[in-house]
């Protein structure tokens, strides 16, 4: 009894030392062909060379040849494994055309990540403003952009992922989806539309096409970026009201960083997140869990 339970105890050590192991690769991206659209902007920017770091090959796109251009230079740097597109996600030739090159040069497509989209004044109320004052015009696009410029490149690429029949899918939502933020209706409306979307497609795809098509999104709190550096924060660098309201309502009392949302994203694309699909993970600060209480 004595040599069996060393025998059992030896084994049992032997086992956990291989489940270890494996364990050191399961966040692995190295070796996979990612496309990213809005890769040329800050956030998708940030992901892109994040992931290029890990080993993965990254194709970027963007409606801006010039954007593009400097995002390619930059990414360089740091890999070689970069190719970069000026395609309008909306778009369903360019995209595919797209799609030809990034085979022809790499063979296939393993993950697609919809991070293009973005806003507009006319579909934003502002505090002077009421609903009524909608630009219903500029609504539309925002939606469609939002929306269909996740809808279309998730069929194109998709096409591709479903051939190899292993592959994941991450968009990106937003915290304006789950509760009212005023303001950003036309945003917060379409970003709504991509939960659905992304569990619709989720529950689509394992159903038809098996366990190893995965699609999920991200929905990062609040960042200071471009579009909205203006309405966070004035001149001197100081918040502006609704800055401070929202730090306020921020548990961790402050905005995110760029760089705060990439382990998710390498998570979300690896063999970790296996049994993973249909979720919408916010990366916010605890804003979403927060009561304001």
């Amino acid at each position: 009894m004595f040599y069996y339970n060393i025998f059992v105890i030896e084994n049992s050590v032997r086992t956990r030392n291989n489940e270890n192991d494996s364990m050191d690769n399961i966040f692995d991206v190295k070796g996979k062909v990612i496309i990213i659209t809005g890769g040329a902007g800050v956030l998708g920017g940030s992901i892109a060379k994040h992931l290029l770091i890990q080993g993965a090959k990254i194709i970027i796109i963007s409606r801006s040849e010039e954007s593009i251009s400097k995002k390619i230079s930059e990414l360089s740097k740091v890999g070689n494994n970069i190719l970069g597109y000026s395609c309008d996600v909306l778009d369903e030739e360019q995209l595919i055309q797209v799609k030809n090159k990034v085979i022809d040069k790499w063979g296939q497509i393993d993950a697609l990540i919809n991070a293009a989209g973005g806003n507009m004044p006319g579909a934003t109320i502002a505090p002077e403003n009421t609903f009524f004052d909608l630009k219903i015009d500029e609504f539309k696009k925002v939606s469609q952009l939002n929306l269909e410029g996740t809808v279309l490149p998730s069929m194109v690429f998709g096409q591709e992922i479903i051939k190899q029949q292993k592959g994941s899918i991450i968009n990106v939502s937003s915290m304006a989806a789950a509760q009212a933020i005023t303001r950003v209706v036309g945003y917060s409306a379409s970003k709504a539309a991509i939960d659905n979307f992304t569990k619709w497609l989720a529950t689509e795809f394992a159903l038809k096409y098996g366990d190893q098509i995965r699609v999920n999104a991200i929905a990062p709190g609040f960042f200071i970026g471009k579009q909205n550096l203006r309405l966070l924060t004035n001149e001197d660098g100081s918040y502006t009201d609704r800055g401070n309201t929202i730090i306020s309502n921020t548990p961790m009392k402050r905005f995110g960083e760029a760089k705060e949302l990439n382990g998710t994203v390498q998570w979300l694309l690896s063999d970790a997140a296996s049994f993973v699909t249909g979720i919408v993970v916010p990366i916010d600060g605890g804003f979403s869990a927060f009561s304001g209480v």
